[in-house]
């Protein structure tokens, strides 16, 4: 019976440090900070998508913001 609690105990353990894993894998992936951290595991053995991350930041940088609807150019007077 001690090792069948043993064992239950081992897999309730090992199912909450997977869980948190999860969690925290999709509040990375929502914010968008993993880049930094898997930035050079990503180069080393994943060279294509260091080089797409890359162009992504390099896109998003040369992008303008969309004026929104209530900016008014002087030169038309609207």
């Amino acid at each position: 019976m001690g090792d069948l609690l043993a064992l239950l105990g081992y897999a309730i353990v090992l199912a909450v440090i997977l869980a948190g894993l999860a969690w925290l894998a999709s509040r990375v992936r929502r914010r968008g900070i993993g880049g930094g951290i898997m930035g050079p595991v990503d180069e080393i053995y994943h060279p294509s998508a260091h080089r797409l991350r890359f162009e992504i930041e390099a896109h998003e940088q040369r992008t303008l913001p969309m004026p929104s609807p209530e900016d008014r150019d002087p030169r038309i007077g609207r």
